[in-house]
């Protein structure tokens, strides 16, 4: 059954306000919204109606309305008024994303901790894994006569280092002429590639140097391995204790596990959405039933994206957050670009 036009200003009302308040809304406060247009008893009858069709809930020790999923998801989807964030909130954006960090891990977790910060709740960032992941770079560090650390950057700009230890003498000039080898053999190699192309070298290589190549070539293979999964960084799980919804611990409970413990549980994006909105039990996680998630995705470059995601009781305000995740993933595809620019506010965009 579509509803009419009245039942939708009527669901509009009250989920705004529960929003606001987390208060159950009653038919004085609608009919006061309204400007008087309607009867307390004609609104009473809708708000009835609504009920039944389950577009919203009646706690039973009140006699106030709450948006159930369906009517957010209505909400969401037809009634809400989009937002651009204040010139308050990008600035605030800007100078979270702004500082010179060239690392793309602290990248990611930096904008998830902005995140956190702008829209008071926990916010969580993916990297999301590649399939083609190669080394573009070895440096090997001496430590003493039996152990180094291997640098190792990959071409999506991440930087991994280890301590390895020898067990046979290995001389700083040594090191010298295997960080060349490795980089002028083991560079941009698949990583099904690499252990045949160390083995091509057996035999050819003194002991010495067989040895610490092999373990830098072992460590370069977990580094790409752990690389083609997604990185996911929590922050602000606190901030949930902050809504009523989840004052009780019970309540909270099982959600901040998954936010700490299970974090790769969390939802994320089919390849081509920009954007997706998942609403209590439109969230497969259990955990997630009777919260909300918005999550956006931005582009790293090299056919990599990354994602931004928020996590919040389902009354959470899904226009400032959608409006704030939305310049949040602008904004990083600007910092990852040519020209690392942060995008100017949308009134100002041409």
């Amino acid at each position: 059954m579509e509803l009419t036009a009245r039942k939708k200003e009527i669901l509009k009302v009250v989920t705004e306000r529960y929003i606001n308040s987390a208060e159950p809304v009653g038919s004085k406060f609608i009919a006061q919204a309204m400007g008087g247009r309607l009867s307390s008893a004609t609104i009473r009858n809708e708000l009835a109606d609504l009920v039944e069709l389950g577009y919203l809930e009646q706690p039973h020790t009140s006699a106030g309305r709450i948006p159930s999923p369906r009517g957010y998801r209505l909400y969401v989807n037809e009634l809400m008024e989009r937002r651009s964030v204040s010139d308050q909130e990008a600035a605030q954006i800007n100078a979270a994303l702004g500082g010179q960090m060239r690392e793309l891990d602290a990248i990611i977790a930096q904008a998830g901790q902005a995140a956190a910060s702008i829209v008071s709740y926990p916010a969580y960032a993916v990297a999301a894994g590649r399939e083609s992941i190669t080394v573009r770079r070895y440096d090997l560090l001496s430590v003493d006569e039996a152990s180094f650390i291997a640098v190792v950057m990959t071409n999506d700009s991440r930087v991994k280092s280890q301590l390895l230890h020898t067990q046979v003498p290995l001389p700083a000039e040594q090191l010298s002429s295997l960080a060349n080898l490795l980089n002028t053999h083991f560079t941009g190699v698949r990583v099904e590639e690499l252990g045949v192309k160390l083995m091509g070298l057996t035999g050819q290589l003194p002991a010495e140097l067989f040895l610490p190549l092999s373990l830098t070539i072992e460590y370069a293979t977990a580094v790409i391995d752990r690389s083609a999964q997604n990185q996911v960084y929590t922050t602000g799980q606190t901030q949930l204790l902050r809504q009523p919804e989840f004052q009780d611990l019970s309540r909270a409970n099982e959600l901040m596990s998954l936010l700490t413990d299970r974090k790769d549980s969390l939802p994320v994006l089919d390849e081509n959405t920009p954007m997706q909105i998942l609403i209590g039990p439109e969230n497969v996680n259990e955990a997630l039933k009777e919260a909300s998630v918005v999550v956006a995705s931005y582009d790293i470059g090299e056919n990599m994206r990354g994602l931004i995601g928020v996590v919040g009781p389902t009354r959470m305000d899904y226009a400032a957050v959608a409006a704030r995740l939305s310049y949040f993933a602008e904004s990083l595809t600007k910092m990852f670009g040519k020209n690392n620019q942060l995008p100017p506010k949308e009134d100002e965009q041409s």
